[in-house]
């Protein structure tokens, strides 16, 4: 029986591990590489805990040598995604009514098992199947997994204790239930840790889940579900259904029982599911919730009076290059001050002529492959267009898809601030710097404020701290998370809640207590102790 009010444990910020030469986690890791590189896995559908195997295949490559075929796995068609949601929805009653403690253990113990035992197996898969470093690697899918499901975890509880205030004689309680439906989870390929935290976060709160990974992730996002199901997870809470996003559309999107969709993707797909649903939206037992983070043209100002060139050329060259620039909140555009500009070049140049860009089991290198053949055309459609206008100049650059697909650090000047890369989303290693004279200083603020319809990040550099002040409250509708004298990437669970606006995203702020929210249908409840007997009230006496 269940008489104790139990406490989460206060979560703390999985450490990043160096991987210096000589270390334990360097052995391990070199190990795994070898191993996975040496197998092709075999991945099946996961529907109410069973594997399914029928069904047309498709296959992961590695991107930094894309004949090398790592996995292959099963794709869902219309008669396994309405398995799925069947699923989800039967298993629903069950998992909610678990008690509280039972349920947040297995998300505690499947955190624990990845920043243990499955750690090194975790960040091989990321670093084959996503072409990421080691480093890039272990702060995505081993230490922020980890953190979102401890701090997702410690955000639900710290929900459950938000109660109202009751008057005397009566008790006013709330309870957080889980949405009346099941959620649909849709997972991108750059990070590991948004493909398990987009179908987990519901979870937590109670929720069960159909949940669609990127198909170029599969690898890693599978491994993951191995971990949940090591940990506990019951059939039928999050079942695994890679599948085409026509097939999402047409069969789960429009099913009358979704109450929620979680998204992480371009902008372009969340708008088309968007408007699927608002063309269904009387169709549906409950209004969906739509949770998104989309894309994002992410930016550094830097003002003139920015003394610490050295630190503004470093955010720049790690803000736009790490991860072959595949994050969304990458740095693809930056506004330097022309009095400070050549310095700044010439730095920017020197570092970026010492990265090193291949195989990602070399770790002597900086940047690996972008994710596959659509990405690497649609990233050098970009390049190709600034080689050929009078208004931009290539200083450095190059790509090559013989072996894998490979996009060297490219640095694009421009003399507008309006050219194409400067408004776009390109979601590659391509930063476009517009100079400015420094008495333009207003106005190309006003230039930056209104030149990309999104609000994802964004960062400026200043050491005068009334220009700092100016252009915090200037750039405040222009990012979801804003930094100063930093670059614009790197948001930890639990000390950046991510998230921007306009066509960012909703911006409901993953890694925080906003986002557990959403996942979360409350209900009032008003007990009286002693009820009225009469029906008049005393001012008619």
């Amino acid at each position: 029986m269940n008489n104790s009010l139990f406490n989460i444990p206060y979560p703390i910020n999985e450490p990043v591990l160096d991987y210096e030469p000589g270390s334990k986690e360097r052995a391990e890791i070199e190990q795994e590489l070898k191993r996975q590189s040496s197998e092709i896995v075999k991945i099946p559908l996961i529907i109410n805990g069973k594997e399914i195997w029928d069904g047309p295949k498709a296959t992961v490559h590695m991107p930094h040598n894309h004949k090398h075929i790592l996995a292959e796995y099963t794709l869902a068609s219309e008669k396994e995604l309405k398995e799925a949601v069947e699923a989800a929805v039967k298993a629903k009653e069950d998992w909610y009514n678990m008690p509280w403690a039972h349920r947040a253990a297995i998300f505690l113990k499947a955190a624990e098992l990845i920043a243990g035992p499955y750690r090194a197996k975790m960040n091989a898969a990321t670093m084959l199947g996503q072409s990421k470093t080691v480093y890039q690697a272990e702060i995505d899918s081993a230490c922020e997994i980890a953190d979102f499901l401890r701090f997702n975890v410690y955000y639900a509880e710290e929900i459950f204790k938000i109660q109202p205030e009751s008057d005397r004689g009566i008790w006013n309680r709330l309870e957080h239930r889980p949405l009346s439906g099941f959620v649909l989870c849709i997972s991108p390929f750059n990070f590991t840790a948004i493909g398990g935290n987009l179908p987990t976060a519901p979870a937590i709160m109670g929720n069960t889940a159909v949940w669609k990974p990127a198909g170029t992730a599969v690898l890693s996002n599978y491994i993951f579900y191995q971990i949940l199901v090591e940990a506990g997870i019951p059939a039928g809470v999050i079942n695994f259904v890679p599948s085409s996003g026509e097939d999402i559309s047409k069969y789960v999107v429009t099913d009358k029982r979704m109450a929620g969709f979680h998204f992480t993707g371009s902008t372009k797909v969340f708008s088309e599911v968007w408007k699927n649903i608002g063309n269904n939206i009387s169709n549906y037992e409950n209004y969906p919730r739509l949770v998104g983070e989309t894309g994002g043209k992410d930016f550094i100002f830097a003002h003139p009076t920015t003394e610490d060139t050295r630190a503004l050329a470093v955010a720049l060259v790690r803000g736009a290059y790490e991860y072959q620039g595949q994050k969304c909140s990458a740095c693809s555009r930056a506004y330097i001050p022309a009095s400070i500009w050549p310095e700044v070049k010439s730095i920017v140049l020197e570092e970026i002529g010492k990265i090193k860009v291949g195989d990602v089991a070399d770790f002597k290198n900086f940047m690996g492959a972008v994710i596959d053949k659509k990405s690497y055309d649609n990233i050098v459609s970009y390049i190709k267009h600034a080689e050929e206008s009078s208004e931009a100049e290539i200083l450095t650059g190059s790509y090559d898809d013989s072996i894998g697909y490979f996009i060297q650090p490219t640095l694009i000047q421009t003399t507008n601030p309006k050219f194409k890369t400067m408004v776009e989303e390109i979601f590659g290693p391509v930063l476009t710097v517009y100079v400015y004279e420094d008495e333009k200083f207003e106005e190309t603020i006003e230039s930056c404020k209104h030149a990309s319809p999104y609000a994802l990040t964004g960062a400026i550099f200043a050491k005068d701290r009334n220009a700092l002040a100016y252009m915090e409250k200037a750039l405040s509708d222009t990012a979801g998370n804003f930094y100063l004298n930093d670059k614009p990437t790197g948001a930890v669970v639990g000390q950046q809640p991510f998230g921007g606006g306009r066509a960012s995203g909703t911006n409901d702020k993953a890694g925080s207590i906003l986002n557990m929210l959403r996942w979360s249908s409350p209900r009032t409840i008003k007990e009286t102790f002693i009820s009225p007997t009469k029906v008049e009230y005393p001012f008619m006496e």
